[in-house]
């Protein structure tokens, strides 16, 4: 009695966020993908960690010393911390969890500022004190505009790479 046997595709899975822990516990590279915290990760991580400490020190002074004069403009900018926050925790720790916390913060950083830019320029009378985000971080030198982006494409440069697993 013959049986057909068919050809089963071998199992794809995800190779280690580079960086990451391996299944021994150590850092890995694998397949040369990079880190979210090497080479210019490192800036990345950097430049959003110092934005989280502006962000988080000035919305922290402005709540607690004059928030009756611009409660919409000081929340956002208390927004703004948290998500600089995240960012940086999340692009310097790497992992799967954290990927998806930087895409996150990445992500809602770049609708803010883009909100936050065209409503500041649409509405002046709603941001009588700016935020990091309003017109579109130009009190920044546009950094906070830039700076997602950036993020976004070094999170996608460093995906991980799904890898196919032969059985023999």
């Amino acid at each position: 009695m013959t049986e057909s046997i068919e050809p089963q595709q071998p199992p794809m899975v995800e190779t280690p966020v580079a960086g990451g822990p391996s299944a021994d516990g150590s850092a890995s590279a694998p397949h040369g993908v990079p880190s979210t915290s090497s080479g210019p990760g490192r800036v990345l991580v950097a430049v959003y960690g110092v934005f989280a400490l502006a962000a988080t020190a000035r919305a922290g002074f402005q709540i607690a010393t004059k928030l009756s004069e611009a409660p919409l403009a000081y929340l956002l900018s208390a927004l703004s911390a948290v998500v600089y926050v995240a960012a940086t925790f999340a692009l310097a720790r790497g992992g799967r969890l954290a990927r998806r916390i930087a895409w996150a913060a990445c992500s809602v950083e770049l609708v803010g500022v883009l909100a936050v830019g065209t409503l500041s320029l649409l509405s002046p009378q709603d941001f009588p004190q700016a935020t990091v985000w309003s017109v579109f971080g130009q009190g920044y030198g546009y950094v906070p505009l830039v700076l997602p982006v950036l993020g976004l494409l070094w999170l996608r440069r460093t995906r991980p790479v799904p890898v196919q697993v032969t059985s023999h």
